[in-house]
């Protein structure tokens, strides 16, 4: 495994030369296996220790079908992608209760995760040594939200704490480190609090002597009001994280392109970082599915590196490689978003921001 501190190096380096491409979706991929829940549960996850339905948890083929999991990073990486996620979007003890795994398998599955990713970086950027390939270790969202209450009876009823989901994430994110990782990705946020935790567990296991890792930020707008599911406006967001310092913020999920580019044009407003944003394929149809083409969606996001709002492309749900490939070849050339400068100034944010001039 080569020096993770010199491809860091280079990562920094490389966005300021071009706009940086990240992969697509990997539900739709799996999707598109047609894998069976034999598949799933392989010989670890016996439906006798573990009963229910393991099928569609496919973090979990991280231990139990790793060829499959490789071949997708090399899907990606093929087609022009610069960064792919770790297969662990929803690898946390909370959100792996719904499958009964037990904590060591949550934590095998984020290093495992992680490890496949960075082997698939790794020989990609010996074959191709002047496009250098980095890992994202994927912190997705809980299904619980310390936010807003789980009882419309009871506005302070919560199912968890703010130290169970700071517990849960900081098991992820060791993990994901230990497994080789070159950033930290905490996506599709739409609580506010829950990724204020994760950045905890990451500035703790620092302090406890963990390696420094990049921090990436992606927020989801939840509909068309502008607001993430916790109520903050965009820019009432970016105040509540930029303390993380991180060297990239931005939006995924949820919005096509077209309802997205509002709200990343106010991020590139402000923001004194990186700017990246990864939409949907368009909104689902009736059945589901995503109909935008590959062509539309490269085209709109095309604009948004032309008049420089962004740092990172990529796609979120409904994108495939083809997606990624139109985007990579539109944007090739296109210089990338400089970050505004920092000024002196106070901001403070709840579900509005607050500024005052010093």
């Amino acid at each position: 495994m080569s020096c993770r501190k010199e491809r860091i190096n280079q990562l920094f380096n490389v966005a300021k030369q071009r706009v940086l491409i990240l992969d697509g979706s990997w539900g739709v991929m799996f999707q598109r296996m047609n894998l069976t829940e034999e598949d799933y549960r392989s010989e670890r996850f016996t439906i006798e220790k573990y009963p229910g339905q393991m099928k569609g948890n496919n973090d979990i083929l991280n231990l139990t079908r790793p060829q499959n999991v490789a071949k997708l990073h090399d899907e990606y990486f093929a087609v022009g992608a610069d960064i792919t996620e770790t297969n662990t979007f929803s690898s946390t003890t909370i959100a792996q209760r719904d499958y009964g795994l037990d904590t060591q398998s949550v934590i095998d599955i984020n290093f495992e995760g992680a490890r496949i990713a960075r082997a698939s970086a790794d020989q990609w950027t010996e074959k191709e040594p002047n496009k250098p390939r980095f890992v994202a270790g994927s912190i997705g969202p809980l299904n619980k939200m310390l936010s807003m209450s789980s009882d419309i009876n009871d506005p302070g009823a919560r199912e968890v704490t703010f130290d169970e989901v700071y517990q849960a994430y900081k098991e992820q994110i060791e993990a994901l480190n230990r497994g080789g990782i070159h950033m930290y990705l905490i996506e599709t946020i739409t609580d506010t609090l829950n990724c204020k935790a994760a950045i905890k567990a990451i500035k703790d296991l620092e302090d406890d002597g963990l390696e420094q890792l990049p921090i990436w930020i992606s927020g989801t707008i939840t509909d068309r009001s502008g607001r993430t599911l916790s109520g903050q406006t965009v820019e009432a967001f970016w105040y509540s994280v930029r303390h993380a310092k991180p060297f990239c913020i931005g939006l995924n999920c949820a919005l096509g392109a077209d309802l997205m580019r509002p709200h990343i044009s106010t991020i590139a407003r402000i923001a004194d970082t990186m700017v990246a944003a990864y939409p949907n394929a368009g909104l689902p149809n009736e059945m589901g599915q995503y109909d935008e083409t590959p062509n539309e969606t490269s085209s709109k996001v095309f604009k948004w590196a032309e008049e420089g709002f962004v740092n990172i492309l990529g796609g979120c749900c409904g994108t495939t490689p083809d997606h990624i490939r139109a985007i990579a070849k539109r944007v090739e050339g296109i210089q990338p978003r400089e970050p505004v400068k920092n000024e002196n100034s106070l901001r403070l944010a709840g579900l509005e921001p607050f500024e005052l001039a010093v």
